[in-house]
């Protein structure tokens, strides 16, 4: 014989659910009111996410000069300087020896084409110069039909320059005030707040900013790896401008997917140009094997350890990035993904039951 249903239990159900459902409808709303407000606000927010990550690479050697015993606008004016004398020194390191070297890539590029009109002028293609020539009118008709769409191509790229040139000088000033002003922000804070968010806010904004320092670090430690071991296959190899090609791979590590991709083509073009097509697969191949062991296992490994995020998060969270905002995402998805855990364990901690230490039972013959 069934049992009937309590309507009482039943009707305390159905509020509960319903009680539950409006609480997390309206989270949801007010996640996606937070989103959009980031999404009008993000010429200002960008700028601020990217001089945040820069300081968080500067404030270990302005710590130490604060330490020594400067002050705070010097130690952060001696460490921007010293920045920009890095940057600019890495730019060098690339451009100088490319710059030297360029005629010979040049000729290098020229006897790679001829290599390739001979080889698809033998079978089995058998391309003729007259279809050779056709081909290549057929490409001037289709540039040139195509003028405006180019034209508005190159006006875009133009903006985008520019907008990238205007983010970066943002930052920097960024950087240096959240270097010479940064640990007075914290007792600023908290005279800000009233109440419990004078010490619950604090407290999360020095968890997110450590988390942020672990994400740059590793980050770090992973273009490394990339670097000194594609550096080693193309040195092997005999590929010219090792050095410079070592320090794109470093840099380029800190933008996902693009980054990586454009520091392989450059060396597979110049192992092309300069050792042939074999040494290219090579370098192709080489390259291929350690992005995928740096994006699958190194990558992962090392950010879970420094976020404290498992590496299945950090995978899931760069495809989620990706998928929602590109590039941009796929860099910002795990430090965001971090900051989300800080705050969740802060939470945690607040809202879980203390822990109750065992009571003491005396001794029945009255011992301690």
């Amino acid at each position: 014989m069934s049992a009937r249903l309590n309507s009482a239990r039943t009707r305390a159900a159905l509020h509960t659910s319903a009680r539950v459902s409006g609480e997390l409808l309206l989270v949801v709303v007010l996640s996606v009111a937070v989103l959009w407000l980031l999404g009008r606000m993000w010429p200002v927010v960008w700028p601020l996410v990217i001089g945040l990550l820069l300081t968080t690479l500067t404030w270990p050697p302005t710590r130490l000069l604060l330490r020594r015993g400067l002050p705070p606008a010097l130690a952060a004016s001696l460490v921007t300087v010293l920045f920009l004398l890095l940057a600019a020194g890495t730019v060098a390191l690339i451009a100088v020896p490319v710059a030297s070297q360029s005629g010979e890539l040049a000729d290098g590029v020229v006897a790679g084409i001829d290599r390739l009109r001979e080889w698809a002028a033998g079978p089995p293609l058998n391309i003729g110069e007259d279809q050779i020539a056709d081909a290549l009118d057929s490409a001037a008709a289709r540039v040139q039909d195509s003028a405006g769409s180019i034209a508005t191509t190159a006006v875009t790229g133009v903006t985008t320059v520019f907008n990238g040139v205007v983010t970066a000088v943002l930052a920097l000033f960024l950087m240096f005030f959240f270097l010479k002003d940064g640990p007075r922000f914290l007792p600023w804070l908290e005279r800000q707040l009233p109440g419990r968010l004078a010490t619950d806010v604090p407290v999360v904004a020095a968890r997110c900013w450590n988390t942020l320092g672990a994400f740059v670090r590793s980050q770090a430690l992973v273009g490394l790896i990339d670097a000194v071991l594609i550096g080693l296959g193309l040195w092997f190899l005999g590929v010219p401008l090792v050095l410079p090609l070592a320090v794109l791979t470093f840099v380029s590590a800190f933008v996902p997917i693009v980054g990586a991709l454009f520091a392989g083509l450059v060396a597979v073009l110049i192992a092309l140009v300069s050792n042939g097509l074999t040494d290219a697969l090579i370098v192709l191949a080489l390259i291929v094997v350690v992005q995928q062991v740096e994006g699958n296992v190194l990558q992962p490994m090392i950010q879970s350890r420094g976020l404290g995020l498992h590496a299945a998060v950090v995978l899931l969270a760069v495809t989620l990035g990706g998928s929602l905002a590109g590039i941009v995402g796929s860099l910002l998805a795990v430090p965001v993904a971090a900051l989300i855990a800080v705050i969740w364990n802060y939470l945690r901690e607040q809202l879980s039951d203390p822990q109750q230490e065992p009571d003491l039972v005396p001794a029945s013959d009255g011992s301690p």
